[in-house]
């Protein structure tokens, strides 16, 4: 395992490592003195094309506690932005030594096209809207720790699903843990040709949030990405709040040991409210905390681990 660019990528066998790993990761943020001397000597690039809080502070955090040597940069910050290609901007990175670079990028594929350019692992932290694969593992990891094994469990993910890059990997990731997951969108965010999806299979679609919620172990709500928008997915935000947000009155739906998931940032009062995203049973901030653990996890099992790339 050089390289994480997609779940696809990974047996269920893989899946469980990392999360396996990431437990004992975990407890390094209980420390007084959270450092590891797992990484000393490598050096890690968080090359960020995108806006970030969680994926870069973590990715940030998790290299800095293996005690490797972590540099940000953004595409503004670079010679990309005096019209320098792609190819050679990580070339020249690459020709400096470094053991990894964490690439998020508007584009879908970027990463892999750059693992195919350099010699040093690189992670996609988020490719245009393909995939977000350490996403997807801090998900599975926040769930097995709320709900135990996943196999057999009935996860909804509810959105935005047409521009989301989380919902491939959960999905992906999901099924191979064995739980049954249902895609709830408005036929408008609901992904062309998502039943030939490659890599997918099992999982159920539906319009209606109301008939899916009494059923399901857990939620994710996806952020609706406003961003990515050009035309009217739905009417205004009040009507998609009402039909297909985690509104106070849905919450009375849930089984009484369901949870709730979000990747973040969210739009509170859109796609979830405040009285579920502040709620006992939701994951939000454990899925923050998670997302060190499993991506310490990440950095470990490439640069460290067995089998890693020496």
């Amino acid at each position: 395992m050089k390289h994480l660019l997609s779940i696809a990528d990974l047996s269920r066998e893989e899946i469980l490592s990392v999360l396996d790993t990431a437990v004992s990761m975990h407890e390094v943020q209980h420390r007084d003195v959270k450092k590891l001397p797992t990484l000393r000597g490598r050096t890690i690039i968080n090359f960020f094309f995108e806006d970030s809080t969680r994926t870069r502070s973590s990715f940030e955090i998790a290299g800095k506690w293996l005690s490797a040597d972590t540099i940000n940069l953004t595409g503004k910050g670079t010679s990309v932005s005096k019209g320098e290609s792609l190819r050679d901007t990580v070339l020249t990175i690459g020709a400096m030594g470094v053991d990894m670079m964490v690439v998020r990028h508007p584009a879908s594929g970027a990463p892999a096209q750059i693992a195919d350019w350099v010699g040093c692992s690189v992670v996609n932290a988020g490719d245009g809207t393909h995939e977000h694969p350490s996403q997807a593992l801090l998900d599975a990891y926040t769930l097995r720790r709320a709900l135990g094994d996943l196999e057999g469990r009935h996860v909804a993910i509810v959105g935005d699903l047409t521009h989301s890059r989380v919902l491939r990997s959960n999905l992906l990731c999901l099924q191979r843990l064995g739980a049954r997951v249902t895609l709830v969108a408005p036929p408008t965010l609901m992904p062309s040709g998502i039943a030939a999806w490659s890599g997918a299979d099992g999982f159920a679609t539906s319009y209606d949030l109301d008939e899916v919620l009494p059923t399901v172990d857990a939620v994710m709500m996806l952020r609706v990405q406003r961003e990515r928008m050009s035309g009217g997915y739905f009417p205004t935000a009040k009507e998609y709040a009402v039909t297909y947000g985690l509104t106070p009155r849905r919450l009375g739906l849930l089984q009484d040991h369901a949870v709730i998931c979000h990747p973040g940032p969210m739009n509170r009062g859109l796609e979830i409210s405040a009285d579920a995203a502040d709620a006992a049973r939701s994951l939000v901030l454990d899925q923050v905390s998670a997302g060190v653990a499993v991506r310490m996890s990440i950095l470990y099992h490439l640069l460290a681990g067995e089998g890693s790339q020496e």
